[in-house]
């Protein structure tokens, strides 16, 4: 019975070794290939530039709303300010220039 134990043992031990290296060796391929590919590939400079690039375009881009906005508050105003007035309601100056205290 010992015998068996051992013919059955040491092939399975040789299999499982045989795999293990091959799965170690093929580790240490992927990451020889990830930091040959990291070193080839784009610089911090040109991750930096990239990341400048895309803060100015983000910059621009609340200039834009907020351009919108100011447009916006403008035609409110000047249409509120177009408005008749009506007897017991207050103009719209009136109210903006009335003090609300707000309970906080």
């Amino acid at each position: 019975m010992d015998e068996i134990v051992k013919a059955i043992a040491i092939p399975v031990v040789l299999l499982i070794t045989a795999w293990m290296m091959k799965m170690y060796l093929s580790h240490q391929e992927k990451m020889k290939g990830l930091s040959i590919t990291r070193q080839s590939g784009t610089s911090s400079d040109d991750r930096l530039a990239r990341v400048e690039q895309a803060v100015e375009a983000i910059a621009i881009e609340i200039e834009r709303v907020s351009e919108g906005q100011r447009y916006v508050t403008k035609l409110l105003n000047e249409k509120a300010q177009a408005l008749p007035k009506i007897e017991g309601v207050a103009a719209p100056a009136q109210v903006q220039a009335r003090r609300v205290d707000t309970p906080h």
